[in-house]
């Protein structure tokens, strides 16, 4: 399952502002992608908006970067992490809840995985040891038995979109594109919705999706390779993706992004159970 195509690393340091009087244009680098932010409403942009995104997503590097000394970084390292932050409880308890929705399908603990086949190892014994059952978790302490890592590649790329959306339109804009891997859109672009594409891997497009005050995730297996040519969206039995391009908007970017990854594996059938329970989440794309 999970690990995408790409994840946050901050650079935000180096963005660019472009103010005028009823937009504003920021662009940088953060965790492993390219970030844009659209902006407008009442509010007028000032250094301190910025600042503050840097900040956000700098906290979410903290948290669940697997390439600097962050709060995950420990847990994988140890096997036990002591009074987590808010935000790692969320996705511990979001990664959950949708693990048991996707039958398996949305599973952490792909991490071991991962890295054998990666590295062109044989993937056997680090299978074994995969499985979010296996994972023990309380708001105290979270807990993975010998051999296990986590990664939340799949969904951390999505968190950061929404709380980037929270802090915008607390500092009084209306009307926010936000572009981080994942797009969360708040409000509208003048008199029209915010307008996204669904692409390819190699960037053609197969729909256009408008979007007002929601998220829009899109998933293609083969957009990354990891070892001698596999997909890098994984499942902990074995089971190879069934789709190559899924696509899945709801109100949360982070829901939008697990899911996206997760339907990769899943056949139509377990996928449309699934969205039976998620009301506020749309297929946009499967193809």
């Amino acid at each position: 399952m999970l690990t995408r195509r790409r994840f946050l690393t901050i650079t935000a340091a180096s963005a660019v502002c472009r103010a005028s009087a009823t937009r504003a244009h920021w662009q940088g680098r953060a965790l492993g992608a390219d970030v844009t932010l659209r902006l407008g409403g009442a509010a007028d942009p000032v250094g301190r908006t910025w600042r503050k995104v840097a900040r956000t997503l700098a906290q979410v590097e903290d948290h669940f970067s697997l390439h600097i000394d962050s709060e995950l970084a420990r847990l994988n390292a140890h096997g036990r992490l002591a009074w987590p932050s808010d935000d790692m409880r969320a996705l511990i308890n979001l990664s959950n809840t949708l693990h048991g929705a996707t039958n398996g399908a949305f599973d952490p603990t792909v991490q071991p995985l991962w890295r054998a086949i990666s590295r062109g190892q044989d993937p056997g014994p680090a299978r074994l040891g995969t499985g979010w059952e296996k994972v023990l978790f309380s708001d105290r302490e979270i807990v993975l038995q010998p051999g296990m890592a986590l990664t939340f590649n799949g969904i951390a790329q999505g968190l950061a979109a929404d709380k980037l959306a929270a802090l915008l339109r607390g500092e009084g804009f209306d009307d926010v594109l936000i572009d981080a891997g994942e797009i969360q859109a708040l409000g509208r672009h003048g008199a029209d919705d915010w307008q996204a594409g669904i692409a390819t891997p190699q960037g053609r497009i197969l729909r256009r999706v408008a979007l007002r005050d929601r998220a829009l995730a899109t998933s293609s297996p083969m957009g990354t390779r990891i070892g001698l040519g596999q997909p890098h969206i994984l499942h902990p039995d074995g089971r190879p993706p069934l789709w190559q391009t899924v696509s899945v908007s709801a109100p949360s970017a982070a829901l939008a992004d697990a899911l996206s990854t997760a339907f990769c594996l899943m056949p139509r059938a377990e996928i449309d159970a699934t969205l039976a329970r998620f009301p506020g989440v749309r297929m946009e794309y499967l193809g």
